[in-house]
């Protein structure tokens, strides 16, 4: 296990990392077991809330300077998501570099569980993109600091099921803001990426009412879930077709300039993290278009609400009404952006950050 100094800039794979980029992050820890296949990257932005919490990620990453973007920004992302949802916690994220559907083994999930254990509970991990019940069953053989575990373990179980719901109420708070109702009957939607998230809420939106496009890498997989909901599979460019809400629900950075030059859609309501390539200039740039951009760290929270129910513990019923109010806190940002002329993404963060700064100011 190795830490990475960022000094004035470190190179990892060919590609260059500035320190000033990610100044805040406390911790990078680099995880390589020979014997199981195991490369992971674990990252701890702030802890000033509370131990780091977050998923861990299985992605076939093409380079390691990919996954190690992807840990950084998901890691900075968790710390806002935490301290919104109102939360005594920290962000913190692991990615494991490889296929989930061919690399991954239980002895490879065991051993990332030590490497967990190892960092004492200053990160606490959980399920993301191409992990389950089972890898987090893995893990807690071999560290307490793990949440996301099956019901009959003691666990909250699998945390998506939340996670979507947590969208669905930020997108119909959204549908309220722009189009005057919260109702998704009748508006077409497309969810971009339809894993365990993606699909529950295709399921919620079609119970709705709405015309859902769905969109994946995995063609078994839209065919799956167009025939289980009557969804539409659209396989073409994504930004070019003709719909009222985008729902990112796959991995980050999907806008950018030139996908929102072509979106038609009036509403961005996803599961996905780091949606906005550039959070500054992608997100004024949909504002300026009179796109209304739901902030992704706020309306995805309700997985690591249902996670943090086995540290507080409280039950699944009770994860529920709290990932529900996410509805009024939705409406609340943008009607605080509205005022203050400036994009939902920079009203919720401002909020997230007030909280920490606060927390900091209390401790000295």
């Amino acid at each position: 296990m190795n830490d990475l100094k960022l000094t004035d800039s470190s190179t990892v794979d060919g590609a260059v990392f500035s320190a000033s980029a990610f100044k805040d992050h406390e911790q990078v820890v680099f995880c390589n077991d020979r014997e199981t296949g195991l490369k992971a990257i674990i990252g701890i932005h702030d802890t000033t809330l509370g131990p780091a919490l977050g998923g861990t990620r299985m992605w076939n990453y093409n380079h390691e300077s990919e996954a190690i973007r992807d840990v950084l920004r998901l890691s900075r992302g968790m710390t806002f998501k935490a301290s919104i949802s109102g939360l005594n916690l920290g962000g913190g994220k692991a990615v494991i570099i490889g296929d989930s559907r061919k690399d991954k083994t239980d002895a490879l999930m065991q051993k990332f569980g030590e490497y967990v254990n190892s960092l004492s509970g200053r990160y606490i991990t959980a399920e993301d993109v191409g992990i389950n019940t089972h890898d987090m069953e893995m893990v807690k053989s071999k560290t307490d600091h793990v949440t996301g575990i099956p019901v009959e373990m003691g666990g909250s179980g699998d945390p998506s099921p939340v996670t979507a719901y947590g969208v669905f109420m930020g997108m119909k708070a959204a549908a309220e803001y722009k189009f005057g109702s919260s109702d998704l009957g009748g508006k077409r939607v497309m969810v971009q990426g339809i894993g365990h998230v993606g699909e529950t809420l295709v399921k919620h939106l079609t119970e709705a009412g709405a015309t859902v496009l769905i969109n994946d890498i995995h063609r078994d997989r839209m065919e799956e879930v167009a025939n289980q909901y009557g969804a539409q599979i659209h396989e073409g460019d994504v930004f070019a077709a003709e719909y009222d809400i985008y729902a990112p629900c796959a991995l980050g950075a999907t806008l950018n300039p030139e996908s929102i030059q072509k979106l038609s859609a009036q509403v961005i309501a996803g599961a996905a993290n780091n949606q906005l390539a550039d959070e500054w200039r992608d997100g004024e740039t949909l504002k300026q278009k009179g796109i209304l951009y739901a902030p992704d760290f706020l309306i995805n929270a309700g997985g690591l609400i249902n996670v943090y129910s086995e540290i507080v513990k409280y039950d699944r019923a009770e994860a529920l009404r709290r990932t529900e109010n996410i509805y009024h806190t939705t409406l609340q940002i943008f009607r605080t952006a509205e005022l203050e002329n400036i994009t939902p993404h920079q009203a919720a963060l401002k909020i997230a950050q007030e909280r920490i700064e606060q927390a900091k100011a209390q401790r000295n």
